[in-house]
């Protein structure tokens, strides 16, 4: 095994705190659906697989690295929200949350002079920047719509206005 047993025990923490990350999106989804605005759901959808994703690639390199997979039980995420920025905050409160447990994991690593993993986590820290900022920019923008105004935050999705955001930074 590459990696010591307390790294294997928190990237299987993390394998399950994405998958629940994701669940969660799925509920922000379904919420945006109910709501009747299309464009919001499919962008909470489309975070629900990233976050699927990124458990994936912890799944992967726990495996790469020799280790033992042991994938946690998901708590059932919120369901219910009392508008749309209720929904938004929680899920920038969700990836803020994320971005402390990955901060955590690269301390393990470099605690433990765990050059394979500090390396495999650098992608995910900087993930983790594009998620915040983009979560924070469409809250900001929920709330500055406020819920009579949510039709120019979908129109914005639609054409593609935090993608455009995102490229931006990853420009710099």
């Amino acid at each position: 095994m590459m990696i010591s047993k307390k790294m294997n025990t928190a990237l299987n923490e993390q394998v399950g705190n994405e998958l629940g990350a994701s669940h969660q999106y799925i509920a922000v989804a379904s919420y945006f659906d109910a709501e009747g605005l299309p464009t919001l759901s499919a962008h909470f959808f489309k975070q629900a697989a990233e976050e699927r994703d990124h458990a994936m690639r912890f799944v992967r390199y726990i495996l790469d690295a020799g280790g033992e997979l042991r994938i946690p039980a998901i708590p059932a995420p919120r369901a219910t929200f009392k508008s749309a920025a209720d929904a938004v905050k929680l899920a920038l409160d969700s990836e803020l949350r994320v971005t402390g447990q990955i901060n955590a994991i690269v301390d393990l690593a470099i605690k433990d002079k765990d050059h394979l993993s500090k390396n495999a986590l650098e992608w995910f820290v900087n993930e983790q920047r594009e998620e915040v900022s983009s979560m924070d920019t469409l809250l900001r923008m929920v709330k500055r719509a406020g819920e009579p105004g949510l039709f120019f935050v979908e129109n914005f999705l639609l054409q593609g206005g935090l993608a455009e955001a995102d490229g931006a930074d990853a420009a710099d």
